[in-house]
C-alpha cells in the first residue's frame, strides 16, 4: 500500500464531500424558509429517524453505527444553521439588549443587600467583594435572601451556589426555579474551615456547624471519636451558638475571621478536606441588570424522558462554537425519575450565536429558564 496514494485519494474525497455539505445546507436553508413560512417547527425526529434507518441498512453492518453517528451531528448542524437563519422573535434576547441598554456601566458600591445567617458569615465575605460598602440585612434561610429580593425590600441577594468540595448547594439550586430573578453577578471566595471553641476548652463532645461545612470537613470530623455533629443554618450561626453556650465542650466549623468576631479561639486550624476548597456565590437581582464584561450565561431547561434529548441539545452548542462549563441534573418534583438541567456557559453576551440558541430553546417545547448574563470574579 502506499500511504499518501490513499491519503490523496482521502483527500479529493474531503473534497467532494465539502462540495456536497455546501449543497446540502443550501437545500437546508431552502426547507427552513418553508418551515417559517408555514409555522413548522425546526426539529423533525421522526424524518430524522426514517433518514437512518435508511442509510444504515446500506452499508456494511459494521459501519452502521458510525454512519448513525455522522447524520446524528449532520442533522446537529443542519438544525443550528436552519435556526439561526428563522429564528423567532424571543422575550429572553429582547429582554438582554433592553437591560444591556438601561444598565449602568458600573455595578454599584453601595446597595442593600440580603445574605443568609449572621454577621461572619461567608455570605458576607462574599458580598463585601462584591461590593464596595454594602449594607448587610441578615435572614435565618435562603428563602428569607429571596423573599427579600422579590418583595424589593432588599435591591441584590448573595446566595453560595457550589463548593469545589461539597458540590451544589441543593437548597439554593431548588429555590431558583421557584423565584423570578436575575443573576448580576458571581463571586468565588476561598474558604477556611476553622475548629473554634472558647478560650480554654480542651475537649469536645459536640460541634456545630452549617451542612456544606460538615461536608467539607468529612476526613477530620471521621477521625474523632464520641463527637456528635449538628448542623445549623449557617457557620456563623454556629459560632454565635458556641459563645453564647453555657457549656465548655462544644465547638463550631467557621472562619478564623467568624472566631474573631465572636471571641472564639481557634482549637485547630485549614480542618476542610482540602486547601483548594472554593464556594461560588452568585449576587441575584429582581431587575434584569447586565454589565460590561459579562461572559458568563445560566439557565435550565427541562427535557423530554427519551434517549438522546440532552445530546440533541448539548449538540446545539457545539455546533455554536460555545463553551458550556456546567451541567448538572435535578430532579422534578412529583415526577419520578425525570429531571431538570442546570447549565452553565462562556459566551460574549453580544454573540449573535448566543442569540439565535436562546430564541431556539425558548420558542422549543420544553420548560426553558433564563437566570442571567454576568461577570463572575
Amino acid at each position: 500500500m502506499d500511504l499518501e496514494n490513499v491519503r490523496t485519494d482521502i483527500d479529493n474525497i474531503d473534497d467532494k464531500l465539502v462540495k456536497l455539505f455546501v449543497e446540502r445546507m443550501s437545500d437546508v436553508l431552502e426547507v427552513a424558509k418553508y418551515k417559517k413560512e408555514h409555522n413548522l417547527p425546526v426539529y423533525n425526529g421522526q424524518r430524522e429517524r426514517e433518514i437512518i434507518n435508511s442509510l444504515t441498512a446500506k452499508v456494511p453492518e459494521e459501519l452502521a453505527l458510525y454512519v448513525k453517528v455522522l447524520y446524528g451531528t449532520l442533522f446537529d448542524v443542519s438544525r443550528s444553521y436552519q435556526s439561526k437563519k428563522i429564528a423567532k422573535s424571543s422575550k429572553i434576547v429582547e429582554d438582554i439588549k433592553t437591560a444591556l441598554a438601561d444598565t449602568d456601566n458600573k455595578f454599584p458600591d453601595y446597595a442593600v443587600v440580603a445574605c443568609q445567617g449572621t454577621e461572619g458569615a461567608y455570605s458576607q465575605k462574599a458580598c463585601e467583594k462584591l461590593f464596595f460598602n454594602p449594607s448587610v440585612m441578615f435572614f435565618e434561610n435562603f428563602k428569607g435572601v429571596f423573599d427579600a429580593v422579590d418583595s424589593g425590600m432588599c435591591r441584590y441577594g448573595v446566595l453560595p451556589l457550589e463548593n469545589s468540595i461539597y458540590g451544589t448547594v441543593t437548597e439554593v439550586c431548588d429555590l431558583m426555579n421557584r423565584y423570578d430573578f436575575s443573576i448580576v453577578k458571581a463571586a468565588k471566595i476561598q474558604i477556611n474551615h476553622i475548629l473554634a471553641t472558647k478560650s480554654g476548652t480542651t475537649e469536645i463532645t459536640e460541634i456545630f456547624s452549617h451542612r456544606q461545612a460538615i461536608g467539607q470537613c468529612e476526613k477530620f470530623l471521621k477521625g474523632l471519636k464520641n463527637v456528635k455533629i449538628t448542623p445549623c443554618e449557617n457557620t456563623a450561626v454556629a459560632a454565635s451558638m458556641v459563645a453564647k453556650s453555657d457549656r465548655n465542650d462544644v465547638a463550631a466549623i467557621c472562619s478564623k475571621e467568624c472566631a474573631s468576631l465572636y471571641g472564639l479561639s481557634v482549637m485547630k486550624d485549614s480542618i476542610a478536606d482540602s486547601d483548594n476548597n472554593y464556594t461560588r456565590f452568585i449576587c441575584i437581582s429582581k431587575k434584569k441588570e447586565i454589565y460590561p464584561g459579562a461572559d458568563k450565561i445560566s439557565f435550565m431547561i427541562t427535557l423530554p424522558h427519551t434517549a438522546g434529548s440532552l445530546y440533541a441539545t448539548i449538540s446545539k452548542f457545539a455546533a455554536a462554537g460555545i463553551n458550556l462549563t456546567k451541567i448538572e441534573s435535578r430532579p422534578i418534583a412529583g415526577r419520578d425519575f425525570e429531571f431538570s438541567f442546570y447549565f452553565e456557559m462562556e459566551v460574549s453576551v453580544y454573540s449573535d450565536e448566543l442569540y439565535a440558541i436562546l430564541a431556539e430553546l425558548e420558542n422549543s417545547d420544553e420548560k426553558f429558564k433564563f437566570y442571567g448574563c454576568y461577570l463572575e470574579t
